[in-house]
């Protein structure tokens, strides 16, 4: 398994594995190879990097010439809304351009108006690539009730997006629990999804994170109907979720099996993250069925990823996937 390790991340990799090790992570093989971030966009040559080196110095070298979107992202866009019969309206925002669009699928009542939306937005509008956020159900402008929602209506939600708005192939990029949800998608459209990129990705995370509690708290929380689960991204502390909810979550549950996607996927994770672990990513990356999967583990970065090197490398991994999937196409 490829790894490329520094003092502030460790890229693991399953398309190297059979490389030599270097050492134990997580029990993943860890092999001194090289890795690379292309960019060849905006005039940056390839690096190449040994063991003592990472991702965070390259893109510590790009600061200086990190493009213009990285340092404001001001691009305003109109908001649409997704007509749907029977089924709440969802609001969106649309960037047309050319193959592969990317979707962003936001996380856990988070809406479309995120660091890190609005970042790929400018990226995408800077190299003329579609693009397309938007909110859930019940979450920002869009549509219903939130005490109503279900993973699998957001589930629904998702598909909704790919299938009424996005032309042609996407890559889907989903922040923790939207990480969740473009699994699910990439499963349902096989044809349309052609990559994956997610940060702090939650699989299953509502239902793992119920099932770690005390069994006296569980009965407390199916006898009462709600779980105040704690959160310091919540005003009031606690994220008031159905049990209901979490029961239903159930049957979208991923980890029990290997997961049916083979297109490429990136899973970005911070170390530092209290909510979803990291190892979380490496289980999944595990689970997957491609064998053209990649972990970025971020020592220093938390559940968000939103710091301007968390953005650098998320824009920089999608970029890197577009010219992957270039040169399969040509």
């Amino acid at each position: 398994m490829r790894t490329l390790v520094s003092g502030r991340s460790a890229h693991l990799s399953r398309r190297a594995q059979g490389a030599g090790a270097a050492g134990k992570m997580a029990g993943v093989g860890l092999a001194a190879v090289p890795a690379w971030v292309p960019c060849r966009r905006w005039g940056l040559a390839a690096v190449t990097f040994g063991f003592h080196h990472g991702l965070s110095t390259l893109l510590a070298r790009k600061t200086e010439r990190a493009p213009q979107w990285l340092r404001a992202c001001r691009h305003k866009t109109s908001i649409s809304f997704l007509s749907r019969p029977d089924l709440p309206n969802l609001a969106y925002k649309r960037l047309k351009g050319k193959s592969p669009g990317i979707i962003f699928i936001p996380g856990y009542i988070s809406n479309m108006n995120g660091t890190k939306a609005l970042a790929i937005e400018e990226f995408c509008k800077s190299l003329g690539h579609a693009y397309i956020r938007f909110d859930y159900s019940g979450v920002g402008n869009s549509d219903g009730n939130l005490e109503e929602c279900t993973v699998g209506k957001w589930r629904k939600d998702v598909l909704s997006i790919i299938d009424d708005l996005a032309e042609g192939p996407q890559i889907l990029v989903g922040s923790s629990l939207g990480g969740w949800l473009m699994f699910h998608a990439a499963i349902a459209r096989p044809q349309k999804v052609v990559a994956l990129v997610g940060v702090a990705t939650a699989v299953d995370g509502l239902v793992t994170q119920f099932n770690q509690l005390p069994i006296e708290t569980k009965k407390e929380i199916e006898m009462k109907g709600v779980w105040p689960m704690p959160s310091k991204y919540s005003e009031e502390g606690v994220y008031r979720i159905q049990y209901s909810v979490i029961k239903e979550a159930e049957h979208h549950c991923l980890l029990h099996s290997p997961i049916p996607v083979k297109c490429p996927v990136r899973l970005l994770h911070g170390m530092k993250d209290d909510i979803v672990p990291w190892h979380t990513s490496v289980q999944v990356a595990d689970r997957v069925v491609s064998t053209d999967v990649d972990v970025i583990l971020r020592k220093n970065s938390d559940h968000r990823m939103k710091e301007k090197a968390d953005i650098q490398l998320l824009v920089y991994t999608i970029d890197d996937l577009i010219d992957k999937l270039s040169t399969i196409v040509h």
